[in-house]
């Protein structure tokens, strides 16, 4: 089991239940998933360029993305419908936990000059969404091996109720907020 886990089943229940008023144990919001995205808008030109981000994406989380295509047509960016267009990853259990693990306590302070991740991300139903401007904040990713700097898009998609909620829930599990 992870320490991030450990810690959610020990500490953070407690926590949230005290905070809360939670009189069930079942009330308490966890994470459902973590959704990785990488929008690839080069790949209409070069299908390697996908490829290329499948794979340090696949790295990056462990487990194979799926690639996404286009749903519909637009001319002004060339884009057919049906064109593989970017990449995405769900990850559940374990390897969600491990995910969001290694991106609070790794990768975000990598990051130059990082301040805290943005309070005002959150959707209105106890969702989270993270943008990060290049990959190489990972661990996996060799600088060098590296063709072009992506960006991704990251959900932590939660069973809170509220935003509140949510971002208690992703403080106490580690999550550096901006202060």
């Amino acid at each position: 089991m992870t320490r991030l886990k450990e810690k959610y089943n020990n500490e953070v229940a407690k926590a949230m239940m005290e905070k809360f008023g939670y009189s069930n144990i079942m009330e308490i919001p966890r994470l459902e998933k973590i959704v990785i995205n990488v929008g690839v808008g080069e790949a209409k030109d070069n299908s390697k360029t996908l490829e290329v981000a499948v794979k340090e994406l696949e790295m990056i989380t462990g487990q194979k993305p799926v690639t996404t295509r286009a749903k519909k047509s637009v001319s002004n960016f060339k884009i057919r419908e049906g064109m593989p267009i970017g990449a995405k990853v769900t990850l559940r259990g374990e390897k969600m936990f491990y995910f969001a693990d290694k991106l609070m306590n790794i990768a975000l302070p990598r990051v130059r000059d990082f301040r805290g991740v943005s309070v005002n991300s959150f959707d209105g139903r106890g969702n989270y969404a993270l943008g990060l401007k290049e990959q190489l904040i990972f661990p996996e990713i060799e600088y060098d091996k590296v063709d072009k700097v992506r960006g991704m898009d990251i959900v932590f998609v939660t069973t809170a109720k509220t935003d509140e909620e949510c971002r208690e829930l992703l403080r106490l599990m580690g999550m550096p907020f901006v202060k």
